[in-house]
C-alpha cells in the first residue's frame, strides 16, 4: 500500500511539471532596474570648467631709460609700498643723451601725462558706477522692505555694489600707477639733461603690493623699457575661466559661481562679473577645435578664508546659469523621449508603469518637471529595452 501511495504521488508532480512547466519556462521574468526617488529641491543648471586665478592689476616695471640697472635685492614675495625704491640705473660710460634721446624722453613724458589724464577719467567713471550701485541697492533694499523686491534682487545689487568698489579701488590705483610713471619719465628727463652729473635714477613702486617676478635679477646695462620687475597684489584676485561659446550665452552678469577643489577646506562664493565679447579658437584633448570665450569671475567670500590662494592657482568652477526654488527633481537619465513627449517609467507595486511629465528646465544632471510626477515617487533610472508597460521589475 505505501509503494502504491508513493507511486501515486510521483505521477501526480510529473503530471504537474509536464502541465505547468512551459507555463513557467514561457512567463516573463522581472526586469532588473535602477530606481531613484523624485524629490522638490532647488534647480540648478550649473556650467563646470576649470579655471585660473590671477592677479586683477598686474604692473610690469621696466626700465624708464638705458643704463646700467643695479642688482635687485628684492625676492618674489617680498612686500612693497607705494614709493618705495625698486632698482637703481646709473649712467653707462657712453653718454645717455643725444638728440633723439632728448625726443624720446619727451615724448615718453607727453605719453606718461596723457596716462595720467586716462587714468584720472577712469577714476572718476568708476566713482559714477559706484555712486549709482549705492543708490540702486538702497533702492531695492527700501523695495525689500515693502515686500516690492525679491531678496535674491537684494542680494544682486548687493554683489554688484561691492564688485563696484572694488572697480573705483582698482581705478584709483591705476591714477596713482600712472602719476608715478609720469613722475618717473620727468625724472629721465632731467637726468639724462646732464649726464655728467653722476646721479643715479631710482626706479620707484607705484603700489602698494607685493613682488610676483623678478625679471632682471643680475647687475647689467639694459635698455630702455627693459622689464625689471612685476608687481601686484595676490589679495586682490579674479579667476579667468574659458567657456563653449553656446554655455557662455547663458551666462550673466552677476550669476552666482561656486569654487571648488582650490585646496581649501570649504567651497567659495563668487560671481560672475564679465562675459567678454569676442572668441576664440582652442583644441580640444581630443583634437577638435572648439570656439570659446573667457568669463571672469570675483571672489565674493570674506578674504580671511582664502588667504593661502594665490596668482596663478588652478580651481574649479560651477556657474549657476539658471536656478529655480522648490522645483520636482527627476534625475535626467530617467527621461526618454516618446514622440515629442518627455516620459518617465514610475514604479508601483513591483511593476513599470509609463508616465508623461512637462519638463521645465533641463540640466546635465536633474530635469525640473512642471506636472506628470510628485515628490515620493520612485521612476527607472536609465530603463532598458525590455521594459514596458506593466513590466515586472526587479531593484539591483
Amino acid at each position: 500500500m505505501k509503494y502504491r501511495t508513493t507511486s501515486i504521488a510521483g505521477g501526480l508532480s510529473l503530471a504537474l511539471i509536464a502541465a505547468f512547466g512551459p507555463y513557467w519556462l514561457l512567463m516573463p521574468q522581472p526586469v532588473l532596474v535602477e530606481t531613484a526617488e523624485v524629490v522638490s529641491a532647488t534647480f540648478q543648471d550649473t556650467i563646470e570648467e576649470d579655471g585660473r586665478t590671477r592677479v586683477r592689476d598686474r604692473y610690469l616695471v621696466s626700465a624708464p631709460l638705458s643704463g646700467r640697472v643695479q642688482r635687485l635685492m628684492l625676492k618674489a614675495g617680498d612686500v612693497i609700498r607705494t614709493g618705495q625704491k625698486l632698482a637703481t640705473i646709473t649712467p653707462p660710460v657712453s653718454p645717455l643723451l643725444d638728440s633723439r634721446v632728448r625726443q624720446e624722453l619727451e615724448a615718453q613724458v607727453g605719453a606718461a601725462e596723457a596716462g595720467v589724464e586716462e587714468a584720472e577719467a577712469l577714476h572718476e567713471q568708476a566713482n559714477v558706477l559706484l555712486a549709482q550701485a549705492h543708490a540702486d541697492l538702497e533702492r531695492t533694499r527700501q523695495l525689500a522692505q515693502r515686500d516690492v523686491a525679491a531678496a535674491a534682487q537684494l542680494e544682486r545689487e548687493d554683489a554688484l555694489l561691492r564688485s563696484a568698489d572694488r572697480q573705483a579701488i582698482a581705478a584709483e590705483r591705476r591714477s596713482h600707477a600712472a602719476t608715478h610713471v609720469l613722475e618717473q619719465a620727468r625724472a629721465a628727463l632731467r637726468s639724462a639733461s646732464d649726464p655728467d652729473s653722476g646721479e643715479s635714477l631710482a626706479v620707484l613702486s607705484p603700489i602698494d603690493g607685493r613682488v610676483l617676478k623678478v625679471d632682471q635679477e643680475s647687475e647689467s646695462v639694459v635698455s630702455q623699457g627693459t622689464a625689471l620687475i612685476e608687481l601686484g597684489d595676490p589679495g586682490d584676485l579674479e579667476i579667468a575661466v574659458d567657456v563653449l561659446t553656446t554655455d557662455a550665452a547663458r551666462i550673466r552678469q552677476g550669476d552666482k559661481v561656486t569654487i571648488a577643489r582650490w585646496g581649501g577646506p570649504a567651497d567659495l562664493q563668487a560671481m560672475v562679473r564679465r562675459v567678454e565679447p569676442s572668441g576664440f579658437t582652442k583644441i580640444s584633448a581630443l583634437g577638435v577645435e572648439e570656439q570659446r570665450v573667457w568669463v571672469i569671475i570675483d571672489i565674493v567670500s570674506p578674504r580671511e578664508t582664502w588667504t593661502s590662494l594665490g596668482d596663478g592657482y588652478r580651481v574649479e568652477v560651477r556657474i549657476v546659469a539658471d536656478e529655480i526654488d522648490h522645483a520636482i527633481l527627476v534625475p535626467t537619465g530617467a527621461l526618454f523621449r516618446r514622440g515629442d513627449a518627455w516620459n518617465v517609467f514610475v514604479v508601483d507595486q513591483g511593476r513599470a508603469h509609463l508616465r508623461e511629465i512637462k519638463v521645465t528646465r533641463l540640466s546635465a544632471r536633474v530635469a525640473a518637471i512642471a506636472k506628470g510626477i510628485w515628490p515620493g515617487d520612485i521612476v527607472v533610472v536609465y530603463p532598458p529595452s525590455a521594459l514596458a508597460e506593466g513590466s515586472k521589475i526587479r531593484v539591483q
